[in-house]
């Protein structure tokens, strides 16, 4: 690459200023009743000869498919390029507001993002990068104890290629962002917000922070502020050894593209329907009247089947890849993916350009549970499915994950 990488990087805040009803935990009263921590929303804009991409983090649980695509387009206008060159990464905080019944907060968070934009643009310099790959124990398999776990916390180092300043920490970890539990009512940014405060006081520079294939990894820590500066300062006694070492270099290669593929989900049977609905009171006392109706209206439609268009989106820079899906894909996604590509810097994760649902590997999506079945019982008015995507979807993505990037080389 004979053209210089340009980075231009701005924050904004997108905490708001009225008690909002909030997403992320099954309770009948959602409304908020204070700030513990603001929201921010991060922004990096790449420039290198024609290849202009945005990189965007934001502090939600994550987005239908179809918002985020609202938001997408209108930062793609704004830069003149495709949808494709925007990627929006979800913190997947659960002490964040409900755009779907916040819609003034959600306009208000769409022109915020659109000026961080604007100030990114203005900051644009040359830039050289560095990846690094740490690990820290943060994170607990809540299916299996015993089970699979992504540990690597992914760091890419960048500096002004002129002065040598650093200008940007971009850090991809793996941990549910729901350290504060159903019994918090404050909007807060949750332990990704801890973090990148120290972060940013530590190293004077920008942070952002990404989310993994954290499906089904619950945080190590739990149910307190003080549980949140726990998760902090073990991602910053990984991160601190393995960010002092790294030497930022010449950007050889920077892209972002995405890919459309179709899986499918199918309805259950009426009487596994039934049974499904049965275990979900028992075990987590959720009420499935009226996801029973919507799947006996399929039935009755002769629909025994549904779809979605999945997009996959990766962010490229040298050897490094951000990828991922608008779902909660489960771990052992992402550990069998850098596997496969035999590259530890194969970041792949989920909650990228919204969050359509929990999708499991064929192991997990044969233990059932709630992650699989149950939570559907509730969101699939927000996913579109009254299922999770068929068994063999995780091999399917992890495949389409390692040929894509395999032909990227």
């Amino acid at each position: 690459m004979n053209n210089r990488v340009l980075l231009g990087f701005a924050a904004v805040d997108i905490t708001p200023s009225y008690n909002v009803q909030t997403v992320g935990f099954g309770r009948q009263d959602n409304l908020s009743r204070g700030v513990l921590h603001r929201l921010s929303a991060q922004v990096s804009v790449w420039h290198s000869g024609k290849e202009v991409c945005c990189l965007a983090a934001i502090d939600h649980i994550g987005f239908m498919c179809e918002d985020a695509n609202i938001l997408r387009d209108r930062i793609a206008n704004r830069l003149n390029v495709t949808r494709e060159k925007v990627m929006l990464c979800f913190s997947h905080t659960h002490s964040a507001p409900n755009i779907s019944l916040e819609q003034e907060y959600f306009q208000f968070l769409c022109e915020q993002v659109l000026s961080a934009v604007n100030e990114a643009e203005k900051t644009l310099a040359p830039v050289k990068a560095a990846w690094g790959v740490t690990e820290a124990d943060i994170g607990i398999n809540r299916r299996n104890a015993a089970g699979v776990l992504d540990r690597r916390i992914n760091i890419l180092k960048i500096a002004d290629a002129d002065t040598g300043h650093l200008r940007l920490l971009i850090l991809r970890l793996t941990a549910h962002g729901n350290v504060l539990r159903e019994d918090n009512y404050m909007i807060s940014s949750d332990f990704v917000g801890v973090t990148r405060k120290l972060l940013e006081e530590r190293y004077g520079c920008g942070v952002m922070i990404t989310q993994g294939a954290s499906g089904n990894v619950k945080p190590k820590y739990e149910g307190s502020v003080e549980a949140l500066d726990k998760m902090a300062s073990a991602i910053m006694d990984a991160v601190t050894p393995c960010a002092h070492k790294l030497q930022p270099d010449e950007i050889r290669k920077l892209t972002m593209f995405s890919q459309i593929e179709l899986f499918y989900a199918d309805v259950p049977a009426p009487e596994r329907a039934e049974a499904i609905s049965a275990e979900a009171m028992e075990l987590h006392c959720i009420d499935g009247t009226q996801w029973l109706e919507e799947v006996a209206r399929l039935h009755g439609e002769n629909i025994t089947r549904q779809s979605t268009e999945m997009e996959l989106q990766y962010f490229i820079l040298n050897d490094g890849c951000l990828c991922g899906v608008p779902s909660e894909i489960m771990c052992e996604l992402a550990v069998d993916a850098a596997r496969a590509c035999h590259n530890e810097l194969v970041c792949f994760g989920g909650y990228t350009n919204g969050c359509n649902g929990y999708l499991p590997s064929a192991g997990e999506y044969d233990r059932g549970g709630y992650e699989v079945l149950h939570s559907y019982l509730i969101y699939y008015i927000y996913h579109g499915r009254v299922m999770p995507l068929n068994r063999d979807t995780a091999d399917k993505l992890v495949k389409l994950v390692t040929e894509r990037l395999k032909a990227a080389d």
